[in-house]
């Protein structure tokens, strides 16, 4: 059985990492690259780089930040924000990004999902889904949760899968910072549909809600962010609860 895996968050802003609540109230977390390094020691399994307003501002993620990061740590690393090219891959990817993450661009060119997985390969591809709920149907956000659509949350993935896409980091906008659990109906429903790992984001705030996710969820990872930032669950401690419950995780 493949072992599941923790990966903390940093979303960028203004050069530093911050956090909000259902995409707003953002607050400061520290310095990305002190942050990085220290998840790296503490036995994280991958990180995630999000410039969460490069699309907003029309311009590309800082490719000097990816490069410090990567200098720190040992562990696999994915970037997104305002890519949008193939040039921007490339120069990621130079920077020392293992993966690129790709969001609101996809959404509105899904054939750059073709031409990325094409060039860079699909395990190199992640497509990033912020969704919410209306009734009984997920649609998909765009512009860091700003722009709402009518795409439906299970269409759109099902389609960039088929198109290339090699992992889907799902994100419940109306769980994301409340600390009231993952979105386990969509996380278990998006799992179910595609052969692709599923990555779970929004709504950790307890070792029980990321047992729940990896199973009633059927994820293969969980992304967090605030819960690590403050200090609030040690990863250690985190993938000592979850070994002890009968989850396959990387121990250190």
């Amino acid at each position: 059985m493949l072992t599941k895996r923790i990966i903390p968050c940093l979303d960028i802003k203004d050069g530093q990492t911050v956090k909000g609540v259902k995409f707003e109230q953002i607050r400061q977390a520290g310095d990305p690259v002190e942050l990085g390094r220290l998840y790296a020691e503490s036995g994280a399994d991958e990180l995630t780089f999000l410039d969460i307003t490069a699309t907003i501002e029309k311009r590309r993620t800082f490719a000097e930040l990816v490069e410090k990061i990567a200098h720190n740590i040992n562990i696999p690393f994915t970037v997104g924000g305002g890519i949008s090219h193939e040039d921007d891959v490339a120069r990621l990817l130079d920077a020392g990004a293992d993966k690129i993450t790709i969001n609101s661009a996809a959404v509105r060119d899904p054939g750059l999902i073709d031409r990325f997985a094409g060039r860079f390969g699909s395990q190199c591809v992640v497509l990033a889904v912020d969704c919410k709920q209306y009734g009984p149907v997920s649609r998909v956000h765009l512009d860091g949760g700003r722009t709402p659509t009518d795409k439906e949350t299970l269409l759109w993935v099902k389609e960039a899968v088929d198109r290339g896409a090699g992992e889907i980091l799902l994100t419940s906008m109306d769980h994301d910072g409340t600390k009231d659990g993952f979105a386990l109906d969509i996380t278990a429903a998006v799992s179910e549909l595609v052969n692709v790992p599923i990555i779970a984001s929004g709504g950790a705030g307890t070792c029980e809600h990321f047992l729940d996710v990896f199973d009633k969820g059927r994820a293969d990872a969980a992304l967090a962010a605030s819960i690590f930032h403050f200090g609030e669950i040690p990863i250690p401690e985190l993938k000592d609860y979850l070994y002890k419950n009968g989850v396959p995780v990387r121990m250190t």
